[in-house]
C-alpha cells in the first residue's frame, strides 16, 4: 500500500514537471527572435546637425511656427489616429469578459472623458474659426488645454478672443491654457 501511494505522488510530480516543461517550451517559441537584429544607422555629423535643427524645442514644446498649413494637416491626422487607437483599446477592454467590474467602470469613465474632450476640442475649434482664425487645433484633457492657431501675428485682442472662447467652454486656471501661434 505504501509503495502505491509513493507511485501516485511520483506520477503526479512527473505530470507537473512535464506540464511546466511544455509551458516553458511554448513561451520560448513565442518569445524567440529570428536572430537577425539590425543595428540602427549611425548619424554622421551633417545628419546630426540637421536632426538637431528639426528638433529644436522651446520650453519643452515643439517649434511649430515654420510648419504652417502642413503642420495642421499632419497634426489633425495624428490626433485622429491616436484617438482611434485609444477608442479601440478602451472598447476592446470593455468587451473583455476577464476584466473585473471595477476596472470596467473606470474604463467607462475614461471613455466618457475622452468623448467629452473630443467634443470640447471640436466646439472650441469651430468657435475660433467663426471668430476668423483660418486654421486651429485644440488639445484638451481635464487639466490642460493647448490651442494652436495660424496667424501672422497675434495681438492682445485676438489672444483675448481665444481665451474668452476657451473659458466659455471649460473651467481651467489660465496657467493651464497655452496659445501657440503658427505662421
Amino acid at each position: 500500500m505504501m509503495k502505491m501511494v509513493i507511485g501516485k505522488k511520483q506520477i503526479i510530480l512527473s505530470a507537473l514537471v512535464l506540464a511546466l516543461s511544455i509551458a516553458v517550451y511554448i513561451n520560448w517559441q513565442y518569445a524567440q527572435t529570428d536572430g537577425r537584429l539590425t543595428p540602427t544607422a549611425a548619424l554622421d555629423e551633417a545628419q546630426a546637425a540637421q536632426a538637431q535643427q528639426e528638433a529644436q524645442a522651446v520650453d519643452g514644446e515643439m517649434d511649430v511656427e515654420s510648419y504652417g498649413e502642413a503642420y495642421f494637416a499632419e497634426a489633425k491626422l495624428n490626433r485622429t489616429k491616436s484617438r482611434d487607437e485609444a477608442v479601440e483599446t478602451l472598447s476592446t477592454m470593455l468587451q473583455d469578459a476577464e476584466v473585473p467590474a471595477e476596472q470596467k467602470a473606470e474604463l467607462a469613465l475614461r471613455a466618457a472623458d475622452l468623448a467629452e474632450s473630443i467634443e470640447i476640442e471640436g466646439k472650441i475649434e469651430n468657435l475660433l474659426k467663426a471668430k476668423g482664425f483660418q486654421e486651429c487645433m485644440v488639445y484638451y484633457d481635464t487639466e490642460q488645454l493647448d490651442v494652436i492657431v495660424q496667424s501672422d501675428g497675434l495681438d492682445e485682442v485676438q489672444a483675448a478672443q481665444i481665451r474668452d472662447v476657451i473659458l466659455g467652454e471649460v473651467t481651467l486656471p489660465e496657467e493651464n491654457i497655452s496659445i501657440v501661434e503658427v505662421k
